[in-house]
């Protein structure tokens, strides 16, 4: 008798789900693909949503030197916390708010170094943003495609590296000219511009 005949909590999966499971997900074998503790693991990735990734992140307020700078180069602006809020910010207005949640997810996976959990922020990451059943796909070649589903057999902490480079290029040439001319840009450049002044 299989597990699925004996476990009283086994949860079917809904109808509206694809019987070939390893087209849509990272495994790469059927059999395994929608078994009990496969589906139990996705609920739980799908609850707790990388919840270590805050909403906003912790900065201090930026300096009008710093507001400036972001003007300057892509890098500045990313390298700065108050910075990647407010281009979130604007990421939002465009509903491509998942390129920057990617990218500080594949950050934050580049600081662990504990196998398991290296395994468990992996997996959330691609069930989040790689696959294509996800709602918050971000958008990636066929070729990074390919590379991520063959890292993904043995997880690390630069399984991502490809696909990171790729939208973190695609925010720079994309949104990046766009945020410069944004009213949220401009007006936050009037406010430090102004409070410099009185200063």
């Amino acid at each position: 008798m299989s597990r699925h005949e004996t476990s009283p909590t086994t949860v079917q999966p809904a109808s509206n789900q694809r019987p070939n499971a390893c087209c849509f997900c990272w495994c790469c074998c059927c059999s395994c693909s929608w078994n009990e503790d496969r589906e139990r693991a996705w609920r739980v990735s799908r609850e707790t949503k990388l919840e270590t990734i805050p909403n906003c992140e912790a900065c201090s307020k930026a300096t009008p030197e710093e507001v400036r700078g972001w003007a300057q180069s892509f890098d500045k602006l990313m390298k700065s916390p108050a910075g990647r809020n407010v281009f979130r910010e604007f990421l939002r207005t465009e509903y491509s708010e998942e390129n920057m949640l990617f990218w500080l997810a594949c950050e934050e996976l580049k600081t662990e170094c504990n196998k398991h959990t290296i395994d468990e922020k992996a997996r959330m990451i691609y069930e989040d943003y790689i696959s294509i059943l996800s709602p918050k796909e971000v958008s990636l070649d066929s070729r990074v495609r390919e590379v991520i589903n063959r890292k993904m057999q043995e997880p690390s902490s630069h399984t991502f590296d490809d696909a990171q480079l790729q939208i973190y290029t695609l925010m720079h040439r994309d949104s990046y000219p766009r945020f410069l001319n944004s009213a949220i840009y401009k007006s936050l450049l009037q406010g430090v511009s102004r409070s410099s002044s009185e200063s």
